[in-house]
């Protein structure tokens, strides 16, 4: 089972997630992975009035990063007893430089406090949604309010075989990576695992649509077809997690499948309200090696509508585009 060496944890100093700190020591602890804590403080800049030099700012910046670093620690010091915690306090451009960090410090996840209780409204050009676009590494954003432990963990897969192979390679190592972390998940918080696919039939409505009239039967057959490949897709990655895991680990499981009939962007929503899930796994993107080109539409309409905590993950070969320089 995957786990992970390398945690970050992103904060904001002012509005503390005492319940997001306990989740990511709880999270190295079980995974024995290292822990960093960091906080982003804007640049300071010369200020109309201040002398030219440049010094005044200057020292109003290194007193917000002492304080800020000051409150990093004091949240940092009632876990220390539990395991090494790395604080620092970045200044820049946040989803900038909490990328710039990964790449430094070779993080291997980054979890972070969604922005505010409206996120996923306003998600979206967000520093959250920088963060899901470009950061080389799963990026797992937690509602604070959430419960602790979670109840239920929805892992969306796409086992849809019409894509080109290269593609089709990348979404089953994506799949195969988001089921793992969502068993992981599920068994670090003793919760209920959830594996839901949407399909659909191409071209369904036009084959009954007026212009093209096709006989019922044949319609139902091809609809039929559609399905059961799609289930049998399903089936294979459930077999795959049996063949990673060990059977008397995903019995303990016991992962509930959905099927679900329609578009993912709508479909993969509703099941989570109506499941009343607490975290959503799923892939952010199916392209590698193309700086920029990060996420697709599908998966931006999923997180718009979550109200949930999501842990997201990009690709074997995903290239970000932001460098350390400049």
């Amino acid at each position: 089972m995957k786990r992970f060496t390398n945690i970050l944890l992103v904060l904001d100093p002012a509005t503390p997630c005492a319940s997001l700190v306990e989740r990511a020591v709880a999270g190295a602890e079980n995974n024995q992975a290292s822990l960093e804590i960091v906080a982003v403080v804007p640049q300071f800049v010369l200020a109309v009035g201040l002398p030219l030099d440049g010094t005044v700012t200057m020292d109003l910046q290194a007193r917000f990063v002492a304080d800020q670093t000051d409150k990093l620690e004091a949240l940092a010091a009632p876990f220390r007893g539990r395991l090494p915690i790395g604080t620092k306090v970045l200044t820049g451009t946040p989803f900038l430089d909490v990328v710039r960090e990964v790449l430094r410090g070779a993080h291997d996840l980054v979890i972070k406090a969604a922005e505010n209780p409206g996120w996923l409204g306003r998600l979206l050009g967000s520093d959250d949604m920088h963060l899901l676009r470009k950061c080389p590494c799963p990026v797992w954003l937690v509602r604070c309010e959430a419960p602790t432990p979670y109840r239920r963990v929805l892992a969306a897969v796409d086992v849809d075989d019409s894509y080109a192979p290269d593609e089709l390679a990348t979404r089953r190592a994506v799949n195969r990576e988001v089921l793992e972390l969502a068993s992981a998940l599920a068994l670090s918080e003793f919760a209920e695992l959830h594996v839901a696919s949407v399909w659909d039939a191409i071209g369904e409505s036009f084959l009954r649509g007026t212009f093209m009239y096709t006989p019922d039967d044949a319609v139902t057959a091809y609809v039929e077809h559609a399905r059961q490949r799609n289930a049998n897709g399903l089936d294979a990655l459930m077999t795959e997690l049996i063949e990673r895991l060990g059977k008397d680990v995903v019995e303990f499981l016991k992962p509930k499948t959905h099927l679900v009939k329609g578009s993912p962007r709508r479909e993969i929503p509703v099941l989570a309200q109506k499941l009343e899930v607490d975290v959503v796994v799923m892939g952010t993107v199916a392209r590698t090696g193309i700086p920029g080109l990060i996420m697709g539409n599908t998966a931006e309409a999923i997180l718009e509508q979550l109200d949930c905590s999501v842990l997201a993950i990009k690709p074997p070969g995903f290239v970000t585009p932001v460098s350390l320089q400049g």
